[in-house]
């Protein structure tokens, strides 16, 4: 057996059935086996890798075993020359599998071997290729010295960007996206240590085949594409806390009693300092819109009142009040803001109907509190009239300044339309396109001929040699690519040259009834529909919370009441605190029917099933599951909660 290919899965089906796809077809000419070891996936991996893939040699684990261990248990069981390790959102290209099975074959002295990734936009991804990370090495990573100098032969040995992504080298650490063994390296090297549960793994393995007297080479002949992060989000504290406990074990493990102190120390502030820096990121890229146009309407309506004192009414500066702009001004700006909030006006894409639609909803709400002041308190009408125009200005003209300065472009529909083109002519791209119109997807430009023989009729604008000029004339905004008529090395091609568009990529896999692309994953099945309603939609989300929170306010006002009626008062309060705070929601999904991929929901008390009196069936609780998840709406939440009134208290 010339090669052992081993994937670890866990709740990435669709990624991982294009994975083997594209590994079956790489592999088809030399001999080689694959294994799938499934970590207790919930997402019915294990059903289509039986059904599809009835070759694999499938370990199902009953429970998450961590990225090391799953490995080790296909290693132990593999038969091949070389072993390779890859995850399972990869794609490979035609001429990978032989390509570097023929480069260890011409190359003793390697014990592992690396590619050259691309993310899913066809950016080339600096892993790609790294060096050991030394106390030296990990102080410019964490405090940013690499990505700032990231070609310095000092600074830059994280991700040895002073060698060329183009050209073959000799390095310390192989990616465990795609990490490819000597069976033999790896019996002197010894197996994953599995005392790493998920990172660190891949660098200790790499340094440990180093020791052993092999080499790593980092070879660039062939490309994959690595859906980086789609299960892990990297900018997450959680992934922060793991990542770095996971270098103090490696550091433990390999440094001298001194270094690794130095090291465990720099890694413990790197924890708190990239934690800090997580938080504080998401705090500010929440805020910053807000407060931008908060500071943009203060300062306008400081002008504002000036102008309307001295020029309209010829007064000194004591007519208004210092009390006027301490207060009723920053009572009228949040206002307006909290309205353009709840309209979605903070929402992505940018919708300027929405932060009208705000802004008008906001002046009509202050008007109509102004009239029911005390004259005292009523300065001018016609300043918020005109403090309403100047929001109007101000935050449409900041939102097209920014947009023109960092796309060049801006787009004012409500929401942002997409233009999609499908790079097919046959009966897959014919198959893509008959699902987006089923689906009640109107944004189909056109077909892109993979064969370059069409140049119109049918639906084809152009063919694929053409893709870039097409994007730019047609304004197209996403591409999909069909995997059946394309070769992964077409598509790795096209994606790489045009990473610069403002477009995004997806990739139909043959026969499938999904689109997989770098930041999300269009499906076809039961839960494919487009419904402005669906839960997962930033205005619904919203608008769930404020349900939340206001009927948390109206049962602490009518506590006592629900002290007497509701069962479990105990937990019923600690309920209420916990959605109150954000930790739970009153209303989510049944947990235990079944293993429907629906989008995430905080930890619920009750849940659809708790608005019928009747006993339900799991397969009728699932069902609506599904439908609370398609089609939210606030009154369904009311209706829920007031029919299960007495269930608040119920224990999670």
């Amino acid at each position: 057996m010339l090669l052992s290919v081993v994937i670890v899965n866990y709740n990435v089906k669709y990624f991982l059935e294009q994975c083997l796809q594209s590994v079956y077809k790489s592999g088809k000419d030399i001999e080689m086996e694959v294994f799938v070891v499934d970590n207790n996936s919930v997402d019915g991996s294990i059903e289509m890798v039986s059904n599809k893939f009835p070759h694999v040699r499938l370990i199902a684990n009953k429970e998450n075993l961590g990225f090391s261990r799953a490995n080790n248990q296909a290693i132990r069981q593999a038969s091949g020359k070389y072993i390779l390790l890859l995850n399972p959102d990869t794609v490979v290209e035609d001429d990978t599998l032989p390509s570097v099975t023929d480069f260890m074959e011409k190359h003793p002295d390697a014990g592992g071997l690396g590619v050259k990734m691309l993310d899913g936009k066809g950016r080339f991804l600096p892993e790609s290729k790294r060096g050991l990370p030394t106390p030296g090495v990990a102080f410019s990573k964490i405090f940013g010295l690499s990505a700032l100098l990231p070609r310095s032969r000092v600074f830059g040995k994280y991700h040895l960007g002073y060698l060329s992504k183009d050209k073959i080298h000799q390095v310390d650490v192989l990616s465990g996206a795609f990490m490819l063994l000597r069976k033999e390296a790896l019996d002197q090297a010894g197996i994953l240590d599995e005392d790493f549960f998920m990172y660190g793994e891949d660098i200790d393995l790499s340094h440990r085949i180093v020791k052993s007297g092999y080499k790593n080479y980092y070879y660039p002949g062939t490309r994959i594409i690595h859906y980086k992060g789609e299960s892990t989000k990297k900018s997450s504290v959680n992934y922060v806390l793991v990542f770095y406990q996971a270098m103090i074990i490696f550091a433990r493990k390999h440094f001298s009693p001194k270094h690794a102190r130095v090291f465990t120390m720099l890694i413990n502030l790197a924890i708190y300092f990239r934690a800090g820096l997580a938080l504080i990121n998401r705090f500010v890229r929440r805020l910053i819109w807000p407060m931008t146009d908060a500071i943009l309407l203060y300062g306008g309506f400081y002008f504002l009142k000036d102008y309307w004192q001295h020029l309209i009414f010829a007064a000194d500066s004591t007519y208004y009040p210092p009390a006027f702009m301490q207060f009723m001004v920053p009572a009228y700006i949040l206002t307006w803001l909290a309205s353009v909030y709840i309209s979605g006006g903070y929402d992505k894409p940018v919708s300027l109907f929405r932060i009208i639609r705000g802004l008008g909803i906001g002046t009509i709400a202050i008007l109509v509190v102004y009239a029911l002041l005390p004259v005292s308190l009523r300065f001018s009408r016609a300043l918020i009239l005109l403090g309403s125009l100047w929001s109007v200005i101000a935050m449409i003209s900041v939102r097209i300044i920014y947009t023109l300065t960092k796309y060049r472009t801006i787009h004012i529909s409500n929401p942002v339309s997409r233009r999609v083109a499908i790079a097919g002519d046959g009966e897959e791209a014919q198959r893509i396109l008959s699902m987006l119109r089923q689906g009640g997807d109107s944004s189909f430009i056109g077909l892109i001929s993979v064969s370059q023989e069409k140049q119109g009729g049918g639906g084809c604008i152009g063919d694929i040699g053409q893709l870039d000029e097409i994007i730019d004339i047609y304004k197209i905004s996403e591409v999909i690519f069909c995997a059946g008529e394309m070769s992964s090395q077409a598509i790795i091609d096209h994606m790489s040259r045009l990473r610069n568009k403002q477009v995004h990529f997806k990739i139909a896999p043959p026969e499938s009834l999904y689109i997989i692309g770098s930041n999300s994953i269009d499906t076809f099945g039961d839960l494919f529909t487009v419904n402005i309603n669906g839960i997962n939609l930033p205005a619904n989300r919203r608008k769930k919370r404020l349900f939340d929170f206001g009927f948390s306010m109206a049962l602490l006002i009518t506590l006592p009441f629900h002290l007497i009626v509701v069962k479990n008062r105990w937990s019923f309060f600690l309920n209420l605190i916990k959605v109150l705070i954000g930790q739970m929601t009153w209303v989510g999904y049944y947990p235990e029917a079944g293993d429907a991929p629906l989008p995430g929901l905080k930890g619920s008390v009750l849940h659809p099933g708790d608005g019928f009196i009747q006993q339900l069936s799991p397969d009728t609780l699932k069902n609506l599951n599904s439908l609370y998840a398609k089609d939210y709406k606030v009154e369904t939440d009311v209706k829920i909660c007031l029919k299960a009134l007495r269930h608040l208290g119920r224990k999670k």
